[in-house]
């Protein structure tokens, strides 16, 4: 009875709020990781961004306007990661804030010695437990600049990997996946990238990833969608098990 309720309703908001032929077209246009995907999955795709569309709020900031080809690019970026996944992985939050540029989020940070210092770091996206997703427009708008860059899929990984706690670069795993092995493969990559690091070699993927094991799984899931053959080719393991997680094949 469940899914016919769920069914009815996707085919509900399908019906009352479609995705016009033209900016579905300008979406894929400027959407590379979107393009390259098949037309079952480019429809499947598009039925997710419809339903991101009727179920988020994209509320822009500081002026910004966003047209309705921008909203739709926005919710088809969105939407890449959960495209075998589905809607149900971005239950329990509403909001996309949109800033025009990159922000510096003000808030206080204790150190260890108990010092409350503010925040000062010029960011391009942001994920809240429960809260909003933020993202820059700018970021937005140079994806795949450098390669490999997705500041949306950026921050929705962040979310995935918030649904069972703090995000800590382990996201639920599938019934089928190795709990062990996602660790190891995680662990093993980690080690050599900051060898790698420290001995002055430059990286395959962005040194961000590098600042903690969440931003390690966010980074390699940018970089899963825009330069699949890249990350294949210097992780391979990390390739496999984001191949898994997310049941996708972009290579």
């Amino acid at each position: 009875m469940f899914d016919k309720i769920r069914n009815w309703r996707v085919r509900r908001a399908i019906a009352r709020h479609p995705i016009a032929e033209p900016l579905w077209r300008d979406a894929l246009q400027r959407c590379p990781a979107a393009r390259r995907l098949g037309a079952s999955d480019q429809a499947t795709l598009r039925v997710l961004a419809t339903l991101f569309l009727e179920s988020k709020s994209l509320e822009p900031t500081k002026g910004l306007h966003l047209e309705d080809a921008d909203r739709v690019l926005l919710a088809t970026h969105a939407c890449l990661p959960i495209l075998k996944l589905g809607m149900d992985w971005y239950d329990g939050w509403h909001s996309v804030i949109v800033y025009p540029d990159a922000f510096i989020p003000r808030r206080p940070q204790i150190d260890a010695a108990g010092v409350v210092h503010q925040t000062h770091a010029v960011m391009a996206g942001e994920a809240w437990g429960r809260g909003p997703v933020i993202v820059s427009w700018a970021d937005v708008l140079n994806t795949g600049k450098p390669p490999g860059h997705n500041v949306v899929v950026h921050e929705m990984a962040h979310k995935l990997d918030m649904l069972n706690g703090d995000a800590n670069g382990f996201p639920p795993l599938h019934r089928r996946m190795d709990r062990r092995e996602w660790s190891r493969v995680f662990s093993s990559a980690w080690d050599r990238l900051k060898e790698e690091q420290r001995n002055g070699a430059d990286l395959p993927i962005n040194p961000y990833a590098l600042e903690s094991p969440a931003e390690f799984f966010a980074v390699a899931s940018e970089q899963f969608f825009e330069a699949p053959a890249t990350l294949r080719q210097h992780l391979p393991d990390v390739y496999r098990q984001l191949e898994q997680f997310y049941r996708q094949h972009p290579f």
